[in-house]
């Protein structure tokens, strides 16, 4: 089975500490469907995340690819 690397950063990572993970990757998968997989458990977390795949920004709805790596990116702010 296909598999696809996650990761995450900020807020996300103060949930889930590993912030990476591998998942297999199931037919239809997108970006927004693997985040919600991996945060369903976390509703507080209902957060303007942007994707990117292999280190290039994707709109919510794109497809996962197998083999590629997909990060979860929350808003940051700073002074």
């Amino acid at each position: 089975m296909d598999e696809v690397v996650l990761l995450w950063f900020g807020p996300l990572k103060d949930r889930l500490p590993e912030g990476r993970r591998s998942v297999p990757l199931q037919p239809g998968d997108t970006v927004s469907s693997l985040f919600a997989r991996v945060f369903a458990g976390f509703p507080e977390l209902d957060l303007p995340v942007a994707f990117a795949m292999d280190s290039t920004y994707v709109p919510a709805d794109a497809r996962a690819a197998p083999g590629a790596e997909i990060a979860f990116i929350p808003p940051v702010g700073g002074g």
